[in-house]
């Protein structure tokens, strides 16, 4: 017995439709079989229609067999004969429900014959069908959800138009049946495909954007995309699915090439032929053949195509409104731009999906063997094809033809050539469009040859291929007279043999593996209207130094990374107008850079890992477009103070630089830095302030400061001593993030309050840190984790400064003893009360073993609600939140001001009973799954406390009872 995933798998050719049955009978045996359905099968037969008609042994039970489920979905037409007894029967309610899925998902005609019953009757379920459904109703062995559907299908049929009979000659009314029947079935099929894979899939949306079960008025549908992606395919796939529903059909093919060989009016004499069955109609103008195909037309329910459109004029034309034609009908036009479609007001539109790669596996595999499954000797070479062609399934097709009863070194041979030089019937097909380097890119998008999103610019790899060939084509035998190079072959070649021109607008060199050439710059000095150049040698160990680069202005990139003999950089590199971006990294053997560098373009500069380079260019004019600089892992030993004239820098990296032993202090006044990244060096141990900066920049840095800007210092895993410090910190006066985990600090100074915008301080793991002889005025955040060596004195003063309305919002720091000011306590997570008047101001004490962290990095978050009178919640009233890589697993106290005021305004009036007010304040979240144990207490304020009561009673500190919030005894502190 088949199963129903290959019913499934055989029906997805259906698409194609070459139908196993012309009609297919479902009717109440009992009632009609003898009679009028037996009638009806014979005069189907005797006309030579092929009908479907079940014997007795196709049922076992009430249930459709496999075999049944087939002959519906291989049948074109479904005649359903409703008789008196038809819904006694769950086979049969079960058989119509089936065909009635056929509609929705594959587009069947069903034709329902009201056989001596009322059409209402069957609509609304009344009389016996009333009867017969409340019967299965009852019924404990039939699911009421099978019986709601049966009534749906019912209702659906009902709606259809079909057949009443009630009385009068029988054989006269099969006789009308039988005539549209034959009209119906004469009605040839399209082809589609030879191969149609992946077709199913994609005619099911379109048919959802179609609407069928909507008979209100009509709709429009485009299809779009790009050449070679099967436009037209699908279109005649979903015309064969669809096409039984419609009075008549017109599927107008090659719109574009026909219009301009045999003109519009043409087009509209075989619209009308089509579909009104105008056989010797002339028409003198597009006009009147606009009105005449109104006129005909807007009475009938049609189907038409319009295939391959690229203008309005054409669309005005042939289908210029929907009013043109009756309720129901249907418009679907395919076209590669999607502007057009926007423009004429078609919203419902469905862009062609590129193959997936089973698919084009599989399309290939039918092409290239004539199989679906590939030779597995060929199957590395047949992804290649996959590859080459990416989704593409013109290209799939074509190269498979060619390929087919070919070797694999004539295969692998040809896929050289097709990398080269694309297939000429692919490039047939994609060329219409015009390409031309000076296309608009909004154009390219409408024409579906690229995607724009996600800050890329994408294009199909054939477009790509077929833009190279038509640049090869300008001068086959002399790339340097071509407007633009990338192959490295034909680069190198001009290169060695000074064969630039002034035809060459772009060049771009990606060298993937050594290759030595003697080139002494002349051929760059020839490309006189060069715009576009880039040059990307990683991993070049044949490079030892770059040299004179002045003839080459329009440089744009500059990628030498890993290239590890490259020794020297000629001067000339520092003053190329347009650089964008130079990357050096791990240029091991590099120790000469240019002496001074004025790259206004720049953007991006990485010298990560040159281990060797010991000495930074002096900045010789100001730049505003660089954005990052990266000396990490560098052998640098100094910074020119004329780094400060990186006026755009937002990004600096001198991480693990352990030979920079003196910092700039330029380098804290530029005005866009948002981060520097200086962890892992042992120095640096000074600041020097000789030099000059421009005073615009100390403008520039004072106008910047007044923004809300994120300033990052990270000095953590950096040996800091005390001096250093006490030089440093009054530099950072606009950085709002200072890190100086795993130094190696033991005093913070007091010139820490020079740190006027300083909000976040963390000194995690400063296992040696002692004291904190001040704190920034605007601080509030304060992380110690881990930090031992702090005294009981400090920590007094950390909490005093807290509870002083100092603005902090939170400390970390280790220790178990819960300071004295702290009454009021639970080992719950929770804390209720009662308050009157105003919310009680509250600090909050968390006290537990963080834990022990597995990961890499993990996630410390403590979130607390506020619940008013049981029913009004704030979540989120207090979060703290940060990220760890190793865990503390001693006891540590957080610390926490609870600033209420704002959020509680949220909550809105107060519904108080005797003035006083219920509030539970809860964790929620309490550190994950690495917080051991949580305590919470709240901070005892002499002017609030008549008006608080804690419904827990005081409990002694140094013993928490745990469960002690069930009770319900008010404690009136």
């Amino acid at each position: 017995m088949s199963t129903m995933e290959e019913l499934k798998s055989r029906d997805s050719s259906s698409f194609t439709y070459e139908w196993v049955y012309d009609v297919f009978l479902s009717f109440r045996g009992k009632d009609t079989r003898k009679g009028f359905t037996g009638n009806l099968y014979n005069a189907l037969c005797g006309k030579g229609i092929n009908a479907f008609i079940d014997d007795q042994d196709l049922r076992k039970g009430q249930e459709i067999t496999p075999a049944l489920i087939m002959a519906i979905q291989q049948s074109r037409i479904a005649i359903v004969i409703f008789s008196k007894n038809y819904a006694s029967s769950t086979f049969c309610l079960e058989e119509l429900t089936k065909i009635m899925e056929c509609i929705k998902h594959n587009g069947r005609l069903v034709w329902p014959v009201f056989y001596k019953v009322d059409p209402s009757d069957v609509r609304h379920q009344k009389g016996s069908y009333a009867k017969a459904l409340a019967n299965h109703e009852r019924k404990k062995s039939i699911d009421k959800a099978k019986v709601k559907q049966w009534r749906l299908a019912l209702h659906k049929a009902g709606n259809l138009a079909g057949w009443p009979f009630k009385d009068g000659y029988e054989y006269k009314f099969i006789e009308k049946i039988i005539q549209e029947v034959s009209e119906k079935i004469d009605r040839r099929p399209l082809h589609v495909a030879k191969y149609p894979v992946g077709i199913e899939s994609r005619v099911q949306k379109v048919n959802s954007l179609l609407e069928f079960e909507s008979n209100k008025g009509a709709q429009m549908v485009g299809i779009y995309g790009m050449g070679g992606l099967g436009k037209t395919t699908l279109a005649c796939a979903v015309y064969n699915c669809i096409a039984d529903q419609f009075d008549s059909l017109c599927f107008l093919g090659d719109v574009r090439e026909n219009s301009m060989k045999r003109g519009l009016v043409q087009l509209q004499e075989m619209l009308l032929l089509e579909l009104a069955g105008e056989k010797d109609l002339k028409l003198c103008s597009l006009n009147k053949g606009i009105s005449i195909i109104k006129s005909r037309l807007r009475g009938k329910k049609i189907l038409l195509i319009l295939d391959d459109v690229d203008s309005t004029e054409q669309l005005k034309a042939l289908a210029g409104g929907l009013d043109w034609f009756g309720s129901g009908s249907r418009v679907i036009v395919t076209t590669r731009d999607r502007h057009l479609l926007h423009v004429y007001g078609i919203e419902r539109v469905y862009e062609v999906e590129e193959l997936k790669r089973e698919e084009a596996l599989e399309l290939f595999a039918w092409n290239a063997f004539k199989i679906k499954e590939i030779d597995p000797s060929y199957v590395d070479i047949s992804n290649r094809v996959v590859l080459y062609s990416n989704g593409l399934p013109l290209a799939v097709e074509i190269i498979g033809s060619d390929l087919c009863a070919k070797t694999k070194l004539e295969w692998k041979s040809a896929l050289d050539t097709y990398e080269k030089i694309p297939h000429q019937n692919i490039q047939e097909i994609l060329r219409w469009c015009g390409f031309a380097p000076d296309y608009a890119i909004q154009v390219l998008i409408d024409k579906s040859l690229i995607k724009v999103g996600d800050y890329r610019v994408r294009m199909h790899d054939m477009i790509e291929d077929m833009g190279r060939e038509i640049v090869r084509l300008e001068a086959p035998s002399k790339p340097g007279e071509r407007s633009r190079l990338w192959f490295s072959k034909d680069i190198l070649h001009v290169f060695k043999e000074n064969k630039g021109s002034n035809k060459t607008e772009i060049l771009m060199l990606h060298l993937l593996k050594d290759k030595e050439v003697q080139w002494d710059g002349n051929a760059l000095k020839n490309m006189e209207n060069l715009k576009i150049l880039e040059m990307k040698l990683s991993k070049c160990q044949s490079l030892k130094q770059v040299p004179d680069m002045s003839g080459a202005p329009n440089l744009k990139k500059l990628h030498l990374d890993s290239c590890k003999s490259l020794i020297k950089i000629h001067d000339s590199v520092g003053f190329l107008e347009k650089l964008e971006d130079i990357n050096l990294n791990c240029c091991t053997s590099l120790m000469v850079l240019p002496h001074g560098i004025n790259l206004p373009s720049l953007k991006t500069m990485s010298l990560r890992n040159c281990t060797t380079l010991e000495n930074f260019p002096e900045i010789l004019g100001k730049m505003e477009n660089i954005t990052y600089l990266v000396l990490s892992d560098s052998g640098i030993c100094d910074l020119p103070f004329s780094i400060g004239l990186l006026v755009g820098l937002t990004n600096l990296t001198i991480d693990r630089c352990n030979k920079l032993l003196e910092l700039p202090s330029s380098i804290f006044m530029l005005p866009k830095l948002e981060t520097l990244e200086a962890y892992c060096c042992k120095g640096p141990a000074r600041i020097k302030g000789e030099g000059q900066v421009p005073e615009t920049i100390f403008s520039d840095v004072k106008n910047a400061s007044s923004l809300l800007i994120q300033r990052d210092v990270d000095l953590s895993f950096c040996h800091l001593s005390c001096e250093f410090l006490a030089t440093i910190l009054p530099c950072l006066n606009y950085v709002t993030n200072l890190s100086l985990d795993y130094s190696s600090i033991t005093i913070l100074p007091s010139c820490i309050n020079a740190c006027h915008s300083l909000k976040k301080l963390t000194m995690d793991n400063c296992m040696e840190l002692q004291e904190i002889r001040n704190l920034p005025p605007n601080i509030k955040h304060i992380k110690a984790i881990n930090c031992t060596s702090l005294t009981s004195q400090l920590k007094e003063m950390l909490l005093n400064r807290m509870l002083l309305n100092s603005g902090i919002e939170y400390i970390i720091f280790p220790g178990s003893t819960i300071p004295s000011c702290f009454h009021q306590h639970t080992s719950e997570p929770h804390l209720s009360f009662r308050f009157r008047n105003k919310l009680p101001v509250m600090a909050i004490c968390v006290v537990g073993v963080l834990g022990r962290c597995f990961l890499p990095r993990c996630t410390i978050d403590y979130q607390f609600d506020l619940i008013i009178d049981g029913n009004r919640q704030i979540n989120n009233i207090l979060n703290i939140k940060w990220y760890e890589s190793n865990f503390a697993d001693t006891n540590h106290i957080i610390l926490l001001d609870v600033q209420l005021k704002a959020k509680f305004d949220r909550i809105g009036r107060l519904h108080s009973e005797n003035g006083w007010t219920h509030a539970e304040f809860k964790l929620v979240k309490n550190g994950g799954k690495y917080m051991n144990l949580t305590i919470v207490h709240v901070r005892e304020q002499i002017r609030n406390m008549p008006d608080i009561q804690f419904i827990d009673p005081e409990v002694p500190i140094k013993k928490p009872i745990r469960g002690i919030l069930k009770s319900q005894k008010s404690h009136k502190v």
